[in-house]
């Protein structure tokens, strides 16, 4: 399963990606917004949305996207390790 998280801390990028990791998922994490953030995105299963700490326009710019790819959108206010955790636990299928 393929996930992107949007939003955010910047220093815990790794560990986003190390916890999707454990959970059998591969991650891409947009902590801030890229050049061609619609393009970058792909075509991903699941968005997790970190809503305190995104802009609105990539908020926009990824639900439009998850919409055109029928990806899942999951947000939450929590940008935690925890909050991840449990994203991950309701919405991927095997996790270790």
């Amino acid at each position: 399963m393929s996930v992107v998280i949007v939003g955010g801390n910047e220093r815990m990028e790794r560990q986003y990606k190390d916890i999707c990791k454990s959970h059998g998922c591969r991650a891409k994490v947009f902590a801030k917004m890229p050049a061609d953030f619609k393009r970058k995105i792909g075509s991903p299963d699941l968005i997790i949305l970190f809503t305190s700490t995104v802009s609105h326009k990539m908020v926009e710019c990824a639900t439009t996207e998850a919409k055109r790819q029928n990806a899942i959108v999951a947000r939450s206010h929590s940008s935690s390790a925890c909050a991840l955790k449990e994203l991950l636990q309701l919405h991927c299928p095997v996790h270790a």
